[in-house]
Parts: C-alpha cells; sequence; structure tokens
C-alpha cells in the first residue's frame, strides 16, 4: 500500500442522537482505551503510508487522550491531512491543544444548527453558545482547517433559519460546510416518533437556498452536500468519491483496497479481544463502471469523457447524457456535471447516465 487514506472509526458517544443510524455505544473510559490498544495494534498489522486520516464516529473526540498514539503508530506522510468529529460541547481549550500537538490539523464539529429551537430537537448536547466558542477554540488552538455540519428540511425549518445558521458558522470561520438534508433512517428514535418532515417540494427548496446562501458566503460547492472556501475540500472524503484506496479499522469502519470493499464487523468486544480486526468482504469485485459513475457523478467536478474511456463507456455515457434535460445535467465538450436541481434528485438522473 502507498499513499492511501485510512478511516478509525470511534463506536463512543455520550447520547445517541435521535436521527443516526451508524453503529456507536456509550462511551466507557476503560472500554476507550482498550479500543484505541486494539486501532493502535491492527494499524501495526498493515503497511503503507496514509497521506489521510480520518477519525470518524460516533464522537471520536472522546477519544482525545489516545488519538497521539493512534498517530504514532501509523505511517503518516508529509503533509497529510488529519480529521478529527468532535461534538462541540467537548471543545474545550486543552482538548484541542492536545489534539492539535498530537498531529491533527483539521477539526470538524457536529454544530447542526445555530437555532436553540432546533438542537434539542436533534438531540445535540450543545448550546449555540458552545458551538461558537467551539470554532473559536480551535482558532485558537491553531487548526489550518476547520468544518461544519449543518442540517436542512427540519420540521418547520425556514429560509431564515438555515441562513442564519450558515452565516453565523461562516462569520466563526469555519472553512467547510457540510449541509445534509434530515432523513428519518430505520431503526432510529426518529423513526418510531413519526415525526413530520417538510414534503419534497419544501426540501428542495430549503436545498436550493442553502446552496445559494454558502455560495454569496464564499463556499464553493464540491459535492452535494458539501462546500469550502478554495483549497479546503475534504481530501479525505474525496477519495471515497474518487473510488481511491482507503483502509478502515475499528468496529463498523469499511476499506477499500486492490479491487475489494470490505468491512469490520460492527462489534466492539469482538474487535478489542481478537489480535487483528475480524473482516468481511461486502464486494470483490469493486471499481467498476458503475460504483465509479455514481460516485464521481456526487462530485461537482462530475466525470470526464476521458474517464468514461478507461471503461470502454464513452459512447454510453454521451448518448444517455444527451437525452437528460440541461437544468438537471451540464455538459460540455470534455464531460458531464450535475447542476444543482439535478444534485435534488441524483439518484434518478445518475440511474440514467448509467443505464440510459
Amino acid at each position: 500500500m502507498s499513499n492511501i487514506g485510512l478511516y478509525v472509526h470511534v463506536p463512543f458517544c455520550l447520547s445517541k442522537c435521535p436521527y443516526c443510524d451508524f453503529y456507536s455505544v456509550r462511551y466507557s473510559r476503560e472500554t476507550a482505551r482498550s479500543y484505541a490498544d486494539a486501532v493502535v495494534r491492527n494499524i501495526l498489522h498493515y503497511s503503507g503510508r496514509f497521506d489521510t486520516v480520518y477519525f470518524g464516529g460516533g464522537t471520536p473526540i472522546l477519544l482525545y487522550e489516545h488519538i497521539g498514539g493512534i498517530l504514532r503508530a501509523a505511517d503518516i506522510a508529509e503533509g497529510a491531512e488529519v480529521t478529527v468529529e468532535a461534538n462541540p460541547c467537548m471543545a474545550e481549550p486543552h482538548i484541542l491543544e492536545m489534539l492539535h500537538r498530537a498531529g491533527v490539523n483539521r477539526l470538524s464539529f457536529g454544530v447542526q444548527s445555530m437555532n436553540e429551537r432546533e438542537l434539542p430537537f436533534l438531540g445535540r448536547r450543545h448550546t449555540v453558545r458552545q458551538a461558537e466558542a467551539a470554532l473559536a477554540n480551535a482558532r485558537k488552538a491553531g487548526f489550518s482547517s476547520v468544518s461544519a455540519d449543518m442540517m436542512i428540511g427540519l420540521p418547520a425549518q425556514s429560509r431564515k433559519d438555515i441562513t442564519d445558521t450558515a452565516k453565523r458558522i461562516a462569520e466563526l470561520g469555519a472553512d467547510h460546510i457540510s449541509a445534509y438534508i434530515l432523513k428519518i433512517e430505520e431503526n432510529t428514535p426518529f423513526a418510531s416518533q413519526h415525526i413530520e418532515l417538510p414534503d419534497e417540494d419544501e426540501t428542495a427548496e430549503l436545498y436550493l437556498d442553502t446552496v445559494s446562501v454558502l455560495e454569496d458566503l464564499g463556499y464553493v460547492q464540491y459535492e452535494i452536500s458539501n462546500f469550502a472556501k478554495p483549497g479546503h475540500e475534504s481530501r479525505h472524503n474525496l477519495k471515497y468519491w474518487r473510488c481511491e484506496e482507503y483502509l478502515g479499522i475499528g468496529a463498523s469502519a469499511h476499506s477499500y483496497m486492490n479491487g475489494t470493499r470490505f468491512r469490520v464487523r460492527p462489534d466492539i468486544d469482538g474487535f478489542v479481544t481478537a489480535p487483528f480486526q475480524q473482516t468481511e468482504i461486502t464486494d470483490e469485485n469493486a471499481g467498476g463502471w458503475e460504483e465509479y459513475a455514481m460516485l464521481k457523478l456526487r462530485l461537482a467536478e462530475g466525470i470526464t469523457f476521458a474517464e468514461a474511456e478507461r471503461f470502454g463507456r464513452e459512447p454510453d455515457l454521451r448518448r444517455n447524457a444527451a437525452a437528460i434535460p440541461a437544468r438537471l445535467l451540464q455538459r460540455t465538450d470534455s464531460g458531464v456535471r450535475l447542476t444543482a436541481d439535478g444534485f435534488l434528485v441524483s439518484n434518478a438522473v445518475i440511474a440514467r447516465i448509467i443505464y440510459g
């Protein structure tokens, strides 16, 4: 392996958000220590150099005491991007300074909203004031890149609500903003509460308003849900969308290497006690045209005819793209890309591009 991404899943939370279906359990300091030891053991089992590292979760900042040791175990390339997801209520100055000294250079805060009414509905543990302090503390600690999540499509949410959240996050100096549409996932508390979300038309308007507001604030949309100031795109997440290789460590972590996708079972006890993580193949013929096109078209850069030619699919791409309305798909001499309207119905548009 050489110059691939490293993803470390940290499956611990202080409490579970009602919309989240990611694998996580309640935090225990003792279990977290054993888990960190297992992460180090597994990293040492693999060879290769990592040019991006991403601690996702869960609430990865809960592992702040151990992240330095984990990073020291890995062969990290010079100039690598190293990201830790963080809950604003834990972004105390001494914790952020410890992470920065350990080699973390990018933080991703789960802000979700700067509206005191929306935060309790989403089950967030922080307040607006804590979110503001988190972003300010990150700058003081010396982080060169700071991201914040925001959520759209909430019940009774207005254009003013999303505009206020976006503007406040921007004023606090975030370099990157991820704007996700709230979806009710199976086996989550929201699924059993019969939450009434805005209808498709209202959600579409909120999404397009968000795109417009963020662009006016100087953020460039580079993926369906992601916006960045120039040079602050998530290099690690770009690996996913460009079908580049990455290794996943930790319970429920996924990997893509040598044309194969595999995952670790979602079992903390099994991960901690096994000499090396137990994996199962999810796709042994990954990286083909359908998958490549589906992921690449999530990006604002789209897909080129030259890329399609590598798979022997350039004629198909040209023919299928010609049948899609210009308001959904922009065609150039070099390739195609979805428009903002196209992103709203990306699954349908991408399916037409791939299958005709």
